[in-house]
C-alpha cells in the first residue's frame, strides 16, 4: 500500500506520463456547453472515459443526453462501442448527472506495468467520442 503522499506522487506521475504520450489538447470542458464535459477516470480498478452531462435543471439535462442517445445508434456504429448510458447517475456527493461512459477493468494505477494499456484505451476511448462530438455538436447544441 501506498501513503497518501505516496500515492498522489504516483497520479501525478500517471498523468504526466500521459500527457507525454499523447501530447494533444483535450476537449474535456470546452464543450460550449454549460455543465457538459468529457472526463478520463482512472483508480485501482478501472479506466473510465466518460461524457458527462450536470446541469442543474433536470429538464436540460435530460434534453443534451436525449439529444446523444437520439445518435446511439451512429455513434456506436462509427466511433465507440460498449458504452453505458445512464440518464440518472448518483455521484458520491449525493448529486445526480446523466452520463455516458465506457470503462476498462482489470486495470490498476498503482502498477505501472498497466499504464500503456490504461493510455491506449483513454487515447481511442477519448479521442473517439471527441470526433463524434466534433460531427454532431451543433445538433446536440440546440434543446428546446
Amino acid at each position: 500500500m501506498y501513503s497518501k503522499q505516496e500515492n498522489q506522487k504516483l497520479k501525478q506521475a500517471f498523468w504526466v506520463s500521459f500527457a507525454e504520450k499523447y501530447p494533444r489538447k483535450w476537449i474535456l470542458y470546452d464543450t460550449k456547453i454549460k455543465d457538459f464535459s468529457f472526463k478520463f477516470y482512472v483508480d485501482n480498478t478501472k479506466a473510465q472515459v466518460s461524457l458527462e452531462i450536470e446541469h442543474r435543471n433536470e429538464e436540460k439535462r435530460w434534453a443534451y443526453f436525449d439529444k446523444v442517445l437520439a445518435l446511439k445508434n451512429i455513434l456506436e456504429d462509427e466511433f465507440i462501442k460498449d458504452l453505458v448510458y445512464q440518464k440518472n447517475h448518483s455521484l458520491e456527493n449525493g448529486k445526480t448527472i446523466s452520463r455516458i461512459w465506457v470503462e476498462k477493468l482489470g486495470i490498476s494505477v498503482s502498477n505501472q506495468k498497466y499504464w500503456d494499456e490504461i493510455f491506449n484505451f483513454f487515447y481511442e476511448k477519448m479521442n473517439a467520442l471527441e470526433m463524434f462530438y466534433l460531427e454532431y455538436d451543433e445538433f446536440i447544441k440546440h434543446i428546446e
